[in-house]
C-alpha cells in the first residue's frame, strides 16, 4: 500500500504525463483502498488527488487522519493559510489532528484549531511547534470528549476548576509541558483508561501518580518528589532523573524512603530502566533494616551512574535484585564521576550486609561497565557470583586497561561460582 501511495505521489508530479492511463489503474478503487491511500500520502499530496478522477474529488474532505508537518513548505505563514483552508473545506468526523512544524509558532490560529476541533470527535491530538516556541494551550482543549492520545510539546496547561478529565485517554506524551503545580497530579488521576505516561523535561516539580490502568512510564527531569502511589498493573519504567542543589538540599532534608515511595505502588513491574541520578534519588532514606516487597514480575534491571562509593546506592542495587526471584538480567553502568579513597569502614560492608541468604535462582545475564577495580566493586562482583546458581554469562568493561585491570582479572579468577556455566568476559574498548 505504502509503494502504491508513493506511485501515486509521483503521478501527481508528473503534470504531462498520459492522465487517462492512471484514472484507469485507480478510479475503480474500493472506497476503503482510497482512504488508506490518503492516509499514507503527505496531506498536501492528499489534497491533489482530486485531480485524479470523478471519484476522487474532494474524497481528501473527508479525510479522518489530518497530519499536517513541513514537507512543501516553506514558511510559517504557508502552512497556517494550508491549514486554515483545509479546515474550512472539511467535512466529517476528525479522528487525529497532529501538527508537528519547525516553523509554527504559538499563535490565535492554534487557539481558533482547538476551538474548531473540539467539535470534531478528535480521538488523538498532537501538537509540536518549532523550537522554543510555546503556546498556551485554549481552554476549549478540556472539552475534547473523545481523546484517546494526547501529546504535546513546548506547552502551557491550565484546567479549569469544573475540569472532571479525560475518560477515554489512554496515552499521554508532554514534553516541557508547565501547569500550575497541584494539577500535574489532578490531571492524571482524572484519566481513568490512563496506559501510558510520557513526561520529558521537567524542572523542580513535585508528582505523585494514582493511575489504575498505567502499564508504561517514561519520566526525564528533575523532580522534587516522584510517588507511585497507585500503579498496581505498571509493567516498564524508564526514570531517568537529574539533581539540582535544591534538590539536593530537600533531599538532605527528607526523612521518607524514596525507593518505598517510588516502588512501593508498583508490585506488578517486569522492566525497570534507571538512569543518571535515579539511583542517588531513590537511596534517600534506605539503611540495612528495611526491606522492599518482593516483586515476583521484574525482570529486568538496569542502572545506570551507580556510585559505589555511595553505599546507601550499592544497598539500593541489593535491596531490587534480592526482591526480585525471577530477575533475569541485570546490567549496571559504574559511576566515574569521582574516584576517592575509601575509609577503612567501608571495605567491612559485604561481611556487616544480610544479603548472605539469598540466591538470584533466574539471573543469567549480567553487565557491568566503567568498573575501576575498587573493592566495594569487587565485592558487588563476588555477591553475583556466588549467589547466581544459573547465571551464564558475566560481561564486564573496566573504565580503562591498566595494572589495576590486570589484578581485578587476577581477582575475578579466585571467586567462586555458584553456577558451573557461568563465564566472565573482560571487554577491553581501546580509545
Amino acid at each position: 500500500m505504502e509503494i502504491f501511495a508513493n506511485r501515486i505521489s509521483f503521478h501527481l508530479a508528473m503534470i504531462e504525463v498520459e492522465k487517462d492511463s492512471v484514472r484507469d489503474l485507480i478510479s475503480d478503487l474500493p472506497d476503503s483502498i482510497i482512504e488508506t491511500i490518503l492516509t499514507k500520502l503527505p496531506i498536501k499530496d492528499g489534497v491533489r488527488t482530486s485531480i485524479l478522477s470523478t471519484r476522487w474529488r474532494y474524497r481528501w474532505a473527508s479525510m479522518t487522519n489530518l497530519v499536517f508537518d513541513d514537507r512543501g513548505v516553506a514558511e510559517y505563514e504557508e502552512i497556517v493559510h494550508f491549514i486554515q483552508k483545509f479546515l474550512l473545506l472539511h467535512d466529517g468526523p476528525i479522528h487525529k489532528f497532529s501538527v508537528q512544524s519547525s516553523y509554527m509558532r504559538g499563535s490565535a490560529e492554534v487557539d481558533q484549531w482547538l476551538l474548531y476541533l473540539s467539535r470534531r470527535e478528535v480521538k488523538e491530538l498532537i501538537i509540536e511547534l518549532g523550537e522554543d516556541e510555546w503556546f498556551k494551550a485554549h481552554s476549549s482543549l478540556f472539552s475534547f470528549k473523545n481523546l484517546t492520545r494526547l501529546e504535546l510539546v513546548h506547552c502551557e496547561l491550565c484546567p479549569p476548576p469544573d475540569f472532571k478529565g479525560f475518560m477515554w485517554l489512554k496515552h499521554i506524551d508532554f514534553q516541557q509541558v508547565v501547569f500550575p503545580q497541584d494539577d500535574y497530579d489532578r490531571l492524571i488521576a482524572s484519566c481513568p483508561l490512563l496506559e501510558t505516561l510520557t513526561l520529558s523535561s521537567y524542572d523542580s516539580i513535585e508528582l505523585t501518580i494514582h493511575a489504575p490502568n498505567l502499564k508504561y512510564l517514561t519520566v526525564d527531569g528533575e523532580f522534587m518528589e516522584l510517588c507511585l502511589a497507585h500503579t498496581p498493573l505498571l509493567v516498564a519504567a524508564n526514570i531517568n532523573l537529574y539533581i539540582s542543589d535544591h534538590i539536593v538540599e530537600h533531599l538532605e532534608q527528607s526523612s521518607s524512603c524514596n525507593l518505598d515511595k517510588f516502588l512501593g505502588g508498583a508490585a506488578k513491574l517486569e522492566r525497570l530502566v534507571g538512569k543518571v541520578y535515579f539511583v542517588k534519588f531513590v537511596s534517600v532514606g534506605i539503611g540495612h533494616g528495611r526491606r522492599l516487597m518482593t516483586y515476583h514480575h521484574l525482570k529486568y534491571i538496569e542502572l545506570y551512574e551507580v556510585s559505589f562509593e555511595d553505599l546507601k546506592e550499592v544497598l539500593v542495587v541489593l535491596q531490587l535484585i534480592v526482591n526480585s526471584p525471577i530477575l533475569k538480567t541485570l546490567q549496571v553502568s559504574v559511576s566515574t564521576a569521582s574516584r576517592t579513597k575509601i575509609e577503612p569502614e567501608d571495605l567491612q560492608f559485604w561481611d556487616k550486609n544480610t544479603f548472605d541468604d539469598a540466591m538470584l535462582h533466574e539471573l543469567k545475564t549480567v553487565k557491568l561497565s566503567d568498573v575501576s577495580g575498587m573493592p566495594v566493586e569487587m565485592g558487588f562482583i563476588k555477591f553475583l557470583l556466588e549467589h547466581s546458581p544459573c547465571l551464564e554469562e558475566m560481561t564486564i568493561r573496566p573504565t580503562n586497561m591498566t595494572d589495576a585491570s590486570v589484578s581485578m582479572l587476577v581477582e575475578l579468577a579466585s571467586f567462586r561460582r555458584a553456577s558451573p556455566q557461568a563465564s566472565v568476559v573482560f571487554i577491553h574498548d581501546p580509545m
